[in-house]
């Protein structure tokens, strides 16, 4: 109780050390390949990530094809589809602004096998829905699989608001704030492989699980789930990757190390560089349930403002509140209901009032 706390700083937490980060892959598939590229940050830091801009990158078969990738936005850079040859091996070759070359090893070509199935299963300890993948190679080629998915979901805010303030006056809203879609994309690694089984086939591995405090569940609930197949070199790095990055922080987990890929600096090999390039055909599932399961949202309770500020009034103007960015969920003879915009607009929870195309 009588003890001070320290701060502890060691050496490899400040350091200032920024390596190069690959994140992607060759999509031999119908659509666009898409590497990124970042730099590494101290624990410390808490500016947004450094971006790898003003790059050339390309990717180049072992037959002497080259196809370059164009930046379209910082530090993103894309291939459109094209015809490739799956028996062919391909590696990539990136040259960064500061004058430095990076090569990866020529990678074979995983040809992906389709997605048979997604199904769900409500777990009721864990009151969340449980989300199964289920695929088969019938020529036993795959075997280390690797996933991702996106999630999107219809949701409400607690009120519905039609009245909203222009200067100064009080004019019917023309756009629906209260209906919106969230969008999120997965942030962990998700791996299967059927290297111990006698036959190449993931039969109901839980992918992810959607708890129902979330909410996500209680309109509309969507996700596409992307599956490729992977090399054992590379199943094997996203493997350690995971062990290193996604433990629980118990005395059992794997010590943190640092785990590096199949890329190089082409003059300095000791230069840390971190990712792992591949190629692959991708195979993607969609599945929407309405499971309704969760509950409509609650918000504090609506305020009563004047429609006409009147000096004799206990109660605010609500004319004059404007600044306090309420919004009006409907008038009431001389008063109005207003409350937070967190209570009526849908968007403040991060949603768009765009319907996605595939709903």
């Amino acid at each position: 109780m009588d003890s001070c706390i320290e701060p502890f700083s060691p050496p490899e937490v400040n350091s200032v050390e920024n390596h190069l980060v690959v994140d992607g892959f060759l999509n031999v598939g119908k659509d666009t390949s898409r590497i990124e590229l970042r730099r590494t940050q101290n624990v410390n830091q808490t500016a947004g990530p450094t971006i790898e801009s003003n790059a050339t990158v390309s990717v180049e078969s072992e037959s002497g094809e080259v196809n370059a990738f164009t930046e379209s936005r910082a530090g993103l850079y894309e291939l459109p589809p094209r015809p490739y040859n799956t028996a062919d091996k391909y590696r990539i070759r990136i040259k960064t602004q500061d004058g430095n070359e990076y090569l990866s090893d020529y990678v074979t070509v995983s040809v992906t096998p389709a997605i048979d199935s997604l199904t769900t299963k409500f777990d009721n300890f864990q009151d969340a829905m449980i989300f199964y993948v289920n695929a088969h190679d019938a020529q036993g080629k795959t075997q280390f699989y690797r996933w991702k998915f996106e999630e999107t979901w219809e949701y409400r805010a607690a009120y519905q608001t039609g009245i909203e303030v222009i200067d100064k006056k009080y004019v019917s809203r023309t756009k629906d704030i209260n209906q919106c879609w969230g969008n999120m994309r997965s942030g962990s690694i998700l791996l299967g492989t059927t290297v111990k089984l006698s036959s190449d086939i993931i039969k109901d591995l839980p992918l992810f699980k959607v708890p129902v405090s979330t909410n996500k569940l209680y309109i509309k609930y969507s996700v596409l789930v992307r599956q490729y197949g992977l090399s054992r070199p590379a199943f094997e790095y996203w493997t350690a990757l995971s062990k290193t990055t996604q433990g629980t922080g118990s005395l059992f987990d794997p010590q943190p190390s640092q785990v590096t890929g199949n890329i190089k600096n082409t003059k300095d090999g000791k230069e840390l560089v971190f990712g792992y390039f591949s190629a692959s055909t991708e195979e993607t599932k969609r599945l929407t349930i309405t499971p309704k399961l969760g509950r409509f949202p609650t918000c504090m309770m609506p305020d009563t403002f004047d429609v006409v500020c009147n000096p004799m009034s206990s109660r605010q103007c609500g004319l004059e509140t404007t600044s306090l960015l309420l919004s009006y969920t409907g008038l009431r003879g001389e008063f109005l209901l207003g409350a937070p915009p967190s209570c009526t607009d849908c968007r403040e929870q991060g949603g768009t009032l765009e319907k996605p195309k595939f709903w």
